[in-house]
């Protein structure tokens, strides 16, 4: 439901199929954004208004010799509508008698009743006429005249032309008018609201506009201002507000579950796709930071049950995150980040600023960090000069090695002696240690450290992973080394 206080106000454009500009006016609420659009609606009417309007009027048209009637006309029985009076021509007889509206249904033609003909029925028996004069019997019909009219009505001279009693009865001159009013078009709520300056699935920014669509399928189209000033304002504002929505709304989650599986983060983000797509080169993706998992969805998780049903889920600390340099972009699209995930998956996302990106990084080694401290170890099979072993990575021990055979550990390092390490980028991982006594590189054991994982790339994640969560207990020793 929308909390309808007190909204902030705009006039902005939009632009049609033909790049004609189009009037709107925002209306920012705290949860939702109205994009509204000028409107023809009738003023409202006198009694007196409604007696003419509702009466049936006898109306004679006489014209020139060998001239048409000079009206068009619009409906029939086939569209179980009556004949409507679309148009009068102007300056010719239909018109200058003064007594017809557009919008006026034709109930009688020279007495003969068509309320039950068709287009082409009445259209004929007009033909038909021979003589200079015609008689129609009409009443308005005020729905279609607003779709005729297309907001102006065609009375013209009347008061001179009606008769003195009619014109006392009936004040013509406050007949009905179309006017212009503002009315909602369309409304987006801003819970789970994506907006962006990007052309959708394309890298082309605009710096004139930007849109909005809504969780539910609404869209704004390109909202345009008047200046670049007002651009940023007006996004800035709807940027704040779907954020603190989204921020309420991982809360009050929070609120219901266990600590351990709370969401530290959730945004829009768009998805690199493969170079062959180039119909649609990015996708948006919701991403949602949760528990020990990274999630991306097509649609933002509404219930439960949609957290067990995303395809694309993976556990952050067996995942590396890095941000995109400049000279690594892969288009115009700014604000980049890669996902490697250890099947060797890269995933190439895009945000819409520099902040939403750095709170993404932020958010990311949070979620690790604490899915590590939970976890507190984690164990890679390998082997080890050519012993079936198990590489043991914990996050108070270190690193220790151990023996499937014997049962027990064959040797044991804290992060902090870690001094570096190398892959050949299949199987094999080379891990120095210093000497804790001495802190130089123990060489003899730095030779023999080679591990063999065929899960190669998930090790060196997790090891990244644990190393991170480590620092951020704020190891002394650990800082002196790295």
């Amino acid at each position: 439901m929308f909390v309808f206080s007190q909204p902030a106000v705009v006039e902005a454009s939009l632009k049609d199929a033909e790049n004609k500009t189009i009037p709107i006016r925002l209306m920012l609420y705290p949860d939702a954004l109205l994009i509204q659009k000028q409107e023809w609606i009738s003023v409202q009417l006198d009694e007196e208004d409604e007696v003419f309007l509702n009466m049936v009027r006898e109306v004679e048209i006489v014209r020139e010799p060998g001239a048409g009637f000079g009206l068009c006309v619009k409906g029939g029985a086939e569209h179980r509508l009556p004949v409507l009076i679309s148009r009068l021509v102007k300056n010719e007889a239909a018109e200058r008698c003064g007594q017809l509206l557009v919008g006026d249904a034709i109930l009688r033609v020279n007495g003969v009743n068509v309320e039950s003909c068709t287009h082409d029925e009445v259209v004929s028996l007009l033909k038909e006429v021979k003589e200079d004069t015609v008689s129609l019997s009409v009443r308005h019909f005020r729905p279609a005249s607003y779709f005729l009219n297309k907001g102006k009505w065609s009375l013209l001279l009347i008061c001179n032309i009606l008769s003195p009693t009619l014109k006392e009865n009936v004040q013509l001159a406050s007949l009905p008018r179309l006017e212009k009013e503002w009315l909602t078009a369309v409304t987006i709520p801003l819970l789970y609201a994506r907006i962006s300056r990007y052309v959708t699935g394309t890298d082309n920014s605009r710096d004139d506009s930007f849109d909005i669509v809504g969780v539910d399928g609404s869209k704004s189209g390109p909202i345009y201002f008047s200046d670049k000033s007002t651009t940023v304002t007006w996004l800035q504002q709807i940027t704040v507000k779907t954020q603190g929505l989204l921020t309420q709304m991982i809360q009050m989650t929070n609120q219901l579950m266990t600590k351990e599986d709370h969401i530290q983060l959730m945004c829009w983000t768009y998805e690199k796709l493969p170079a062959e797509q180039q119909w649609c080169a990015w996708k948006e993706k919701f991403l949602a930071l949760k528990a020990a998992d990274i999630y991306l969805f097509d649609v933002p998780p509404m219930h439960s049950s949609d957290w067990s049903k995303c395809g694309m889920k993976y556990k952050v600390y067996e995942c590396m995150l890095k941000l995109l340099k400049d000279n690594e972009l892969l288009d115009s699209r700014q604000h980049c980040c890669s996902i490697l995930t250890g099947s060797k998956e890269v995933i190439c996302l895009s945000l819409d600023s520099r902040a939403e990106l750095l709170v993404l990084e932020k958010s990311w080694y949070r979620t690790s960090n604490l899915a590590v401290q939970r976890l507190q170890s984690k164990t890679f099979g390998c082997s080890w000069q050519e012993h079936l072993s198990g590489l043991i990575l914990d996050l108070d021990q270190g690193f220790s090695l151990y023996d499937h055979q014997t049962k027990s550990i064959l040797w044991s390092y804290r992060f902090a002696q870690l001094k570096s390490s190398s892959d050949d980028g299949l199987s094999k991982l080379t891990l120095n240690f210093i000497n804790d006594t001495t802190k130089q590189l123990e060489t003899q054991a730095s030779l023999e450290l080679v591990i063999e994982c065929s899960d190669l790339q998930t090790l060196i994640y997790c090891i990244h992973s644990f190393l991170s969560a480590k620092l951020s207990t704020v190891d002394p020793t650990f800082l002196g080394n790295h």
